[in-house]
């Protein structure tokens, strides 16, 4: 049962309240609620492929909005079930495109296995690691390498230098990471899914 206080706080809560609240009375609401909430439920339930916390979300979120706007109304005074199912139906699909914006989460137990970036003999370990990667390289990709990635030359520079054409630098450069990656792989250097 409602108590109506006809205080100057009342009086102020009423003035900021939209029109659309009004009409929306405690009978109303749970005509809304027994009416078309199992269904709304279930349909939402299916949209969020079982996940009942999302349904659930999406459920009071549809509700809050017929509950704002009149014309989530009937003509004959009740509820129009298709102005909620379209609702629903949109605000499933703006949290699924907003969820796939953000960036997924990962967690952190990766990052024990990953050394220290300041660590000295780590970096030394790496650097003779890559170079007997290298050394190990026919010639033909080794030079391509140097001069591409360790010398920092372009692609037409690296060609000169090299006294190839430039698509040849492209093609060795390609061949020759995935020679490295091997050769690294194969050191144990590296794990597979890196």
């Amino acid at each position: 049962m409602r108590v109506e206080d006809k205080g100057p706080e009342d009086e102020m809560s009423k003035a900021v309240e939209p029109k659309s609240l009004e009409l929306a009375s405690d009978a109303g609401i749970r005509e809304l609620y027994e009416a078309h909430v199992p269904a709304l439920r279930a349909f939402l339930l299916r949209l969020t492929w079982g996940d009942w916390h999302r349904a659930e979300d999406i459920l009071q979120e549809t509700l809050m909005r017929a509950w704002r706007h009149p014309e989530a109304r009937a003509e004959s005074a009740g509820w129009s079930r298709p102005w909620l199912f379209t609702v629903a139906r949109r605000i499933a699909i703006d949290q699924a495109r907003a969820s796939q914006v953000r960036p997924s989460e990962l967690g952190d137990h990766r990052l024990d296995d990953r050394p220290d970036p300041d660590d000295r003999i780590e970096e030394a370990i790496d650097r003779e690691e890559v170079r007997a990667a290298l050394l190990s390289m026919p010639d033909r990709f080794r030079d391509v390498l140097i001069e591409v990635y360790f010398q920092d030359r372009s692609v037409p520079e690296a060609a000169e230098i090299l006294g190839v054409p430039e698509g040849t630098i492209k093609s060795r450069t390609f061949y020759a990471l995935r020679a490295l990656r091997a050769a690294l792989l194969e050191r144990g250097f590296m794990n597979q899914a890196e």
